[in-house]
Parts: C-alpha cells; structure tokens; sequence
C-alpha cells in the first residue's frame, strides 16, 4: 500500500466504530430543563438519544402534584401541532370516553356528544355543601329549582341544564365576562382561580421562553400573545370511582421559528382536580426532529389532610408512569407517519 493510500484508508475509517453523536438540545431550552425542570445530565443524554425521561418535581402548596419528562422524536414538529388541533384524535385513547372541541363563539351543539346521567352526576341529591360534583351555589340552586324530578323526562332536562351551565361557564371564560371563582359543592369553598395562581406562580418556565406567556393566561382574553393561537375542549375521562368532565384551555405560541410552546389549562372539573397547568416545549433538532418537553403541575383538595402525603405519592406515581406512556405514544405515532 502505497503512502498516499494508506492516508485516504486511515481517512475513510477515521470514524469507524465511533457512534455518531445526536445533537445538542438548544441552549436556551436546555437552560429550562436544568434550571427550572431538573433534568440531571443523564435524563439529558436519554432524551438527545431518543428515549424518555420522567421525575417528579417538588410541589409548591399541599395537595399538589409536579411531573416533567422529555423524548426527542424523529418527525417534524409542525406534525406534533396539527395533531393537537385534531384534539379528539390526538387525545383517543380507552381512558377518554368523550370528547369535543368548542368552537368559536361556543355553542351549545358543541356538546352535543356529551352525555350526562346519573353515573357522572345525581342532581336530584345536590346541595349547596353536598353534591357529587363540581358547581358553584347559583349552579347547584338553579337543578333544585328547575328540575320537577317526579316528572317524566327529568334526567333529559338535567343533562340539558347541565350542558347549559357548562356553555355559559365557557363563554363567560373566552368573553372575558369572568370565570369561575367558587365552587360550593363540599364542606370547604374551592377557589380555582387562586390555586390556578398558585400553580402559575411556581412556574417560571412558561416564562422563561416566552416572557408574555403567563400574563396571556392570568389575564385571557386580555393581554394575548400577538399570533398565539387558542381553542377549548371538553372531554368526559375515566378517573378514580367515576368519571368527571372537563373543560381545557389550549395556548400554542412560537417564540422563534425553532421553538414552539404549548400550554394547557383547566378551566373547569366536575371532579377530582382544583386547578392544573402545563406546558410543552416543542424544539427543533435537526431537519426532522424535535425535542418534545412536558410538564404539569395539578393541585386537588384529595390530597391534603391527615393521609394526604400518601394519595400525594400514589397520585404523583401514576402521574410519572401515565407521562411516560404519553410520550412514548406520540413518539411511536409521529415516527410512524
């Protein structure tokens, strides 16, 4: 082998048996990860490389629970939004039994899919202080005093009243005309919108990318991120003894080309939660690939109290097992394309 050969061979092989390194997850969202997220340098490394990472996060008031997990996927991240606004494809699965989205203005046939029965609410024995579900005092007094439950057809007129209620609260939310601030239905008031500032408060990642971002969602439908887009859902989920309904606020909002960020917020819950938030980060890495971020931060009066700090750690658990399943389910589907 002549000299100059051998040069060219040494050349050819200089990365033989050398794996090839992923890139590097952006500098400004890899300050979010570790910073505000706690992503150690492996949970790092796990993502860069494809597979995902999950912890729990330290919660900030009693009664609330705290998950962040990452995966890198193969795929463009304008596919990961397109099937987000097809939210009821997005979000099939055996745990959602219904599920819609309002449109805009909201109206009434937008729940039209939605069914209510007694499984999910027995309006007949709702009080103020009392009730299986959800509702502030003016709601709770309005089933008492228009619904004649010795007449026939009265579960078909809670369900309608319900639904009425439900599109007045969301209308009232995307108007601007208020929102819910109290629900009366147990011995103790919920105040959604002061755990809903809470959360906010102990998230400084919405933030940190975006800075306009949190007082888009403290003041909506004022102050709104210029070219942010939003729309609601509801759904009606399997979760604990029964299910529960819900009305979700979705923000996608680019701050750069290369990073877009999604949040999500509970505007209304029959059962179980008090207040939630999330947020995704969606961040070029490569041609066709992107890193993909979650975290959330959920507070429910459950979870306080004598045996609080065990539901705490049972929920937080099914918490960081559900948002892997998650991430793995949309890696598998968008790589699949």
């Amino acid at each position: 082998m002549t000299p100059r050969a051998g040069t060219i061979v040494l050349a050819l092989c200089a990365g033989c048996g050398v794996e090839a390194q992923p890139i590097e997850i952006a500098p400004a969202v890899r300050a979010v990860l570790t910073t505000h997220l706690r992503f150690s340098s492996a949970e790092l490394d796990d993502v860069r490389r494809g597979r995902v990472a999950k912890h729990g996060l330290p919660s900030h008031a009693s009664g609330e629970v705290a998950v962040a997990g990452g995966v890198r996927i193969e795929a463009p991240k304008a596919e990961f939004f397109a099937r987000v606004r097809d939210i009821a494809r997005f979000k099939s699965g055996p745990a959602v039994l219904q599920i819609g989205r309002f449109s805009h203005p909201p109206a009434l046939e937008d729940l039209a899919a939605l069914t209510v029965d007694e499984g999910d609410f027995d309006a007949r024995s709702c009080r103020v202080g009392n009730c299986g579900i959800r509702l502030p005092a003016a709601a709770i007094e309005r089933f008492a005093r228009e619904i004649d439950y010795q007449t026939p057809g009265a579960p078909a007129r809670v369900s309608t009243l319900f639904k009425q209620i439900l599109l007045e609260t969301v209308t009232a939310y995307v108007s601007g005309a208020g929102q819910v601030t109290q629900y009366d239905d147990g011995s103790k008031a919920i105040r959604p919108n002061d755990e809903f500032a809470g959360i906010l408060a102990g998230m400084p990642e919405i933030g940190a990318l975006m800075p306009a971002l949190p007082d888009h969602l403290r003041r909506f439908p004022s102050n709104r991120v210029p070219d942010a887009e939003d729309f609601l859902y509801w759904s009606k989920e399997k979760f604990g003894m029964a299910p529960f309904i819900t009305v979700t606020h979705v923000t996608i909002a680019c701050p750069s080309p290369a990073t877009c960020l999604m949040t999500t917020r509970d505007v209304y819950s029959s059962r179980y939660l008090d207040a939630s938030v999330a947020l995704a980060i969606a961040s070029d890495a490569g041609p066709d690939a992107f890193d993909l971020v979650y975290d959330n931060r959920s507070r429910a009066d459950a979870l306080k109290g004598a045996l609080g700090g065990l539901r705490r750690a049972l929920t937080e658990r099914r918490a960081r097992g559900g948002l892997e399943d998650s991430l793995r389910t949309v890696k598998m589907s968008l790589e699949k394309r």
